[in-house]
């Protein structure tokens, strides 16, 4: 993944601006973790919580080196909690710089070019809901904001199309379910 040359755009694109919003929810989740909780299971079938964390991290590196221009993706091995936590939210700062001063409204992605917005939706969507999953691990589930969640909800039903196992399998809601509870049932979580 890479930068296509040109100018850089002003303004950011929405999916930016979701994005300092899905990072924002995930930082408060991630501030409650604690060693005793890296062997939990998560809402990621077959992951426990320290196996999420690697996750997270290897996703923020993505996408922040796609800002970048490139994607050199890599798995380091796991630092201790503190560390790890550390890591997860200067990445996390990071990678919401990157975005803002891309130098083009696209990315090549494997010689395409995709909008820069739309990377962003989808970084957003997976940190949102991973956000959730660490909470939910950590007794202190925090519901998707209703606002954040109704902006995210078409990139992730077009992920759960896509990509049906990449999440999880769609759920059922009642018709009266908010945008929040739509969101995480539509990448399988059970809200």
């Amino acid at each position: 993944m890479s930068a296509l040359p040109g100018p850089a755009f002003d303004p950011a694109p929405p999916g930016v601006e979701l994005l300092e919003r899905s990072l924002a929810y995930t930082r408060a989740a991630l501030v409650t973790v604690g060693p005793q909780h890296l062997s939990l299971p998560t809402p990621c079938d077959h992951w426990r919580l320290g196996d999420l964390l690697a996750h997270m991290e290897d996703a923020l590196d993505a996408f922040g080196e796609g800002a970048g221009g490139a994607i050199d993706l890599h798995s380091q091995a796991p630092a201790p909690l503190e560390l790890r936590i550390i890591s997860l939210q200067e990445k996390a700062c990071a990678l919401l710089g990157g975005w803002l001063a891309a130098r083009s409204p696209y990315v090549d992605v494997a010689g395409h070019p995709v909008a820069v917005d739309t990377i962003a939706r989808l970084a957003a969507v997976e940190i949102t809901v991973h956000g959730w999953d660490v909470g939910r691990v950590t007794g202190h589930s925090v519901p998707v904001p209703d606002a954040l969640a109704a902006e995210l909800l078409p990139t992730a039903v077009a992920l759960a199309l896509d990509h049906p196992d990449g999440f999880g399998r769609p759920l059922p809601v009642p018709d009266t379910a908010g945008s929040g509870d739509r969101l995480l049932a539509t990448l399988g979580r059970c809200p």
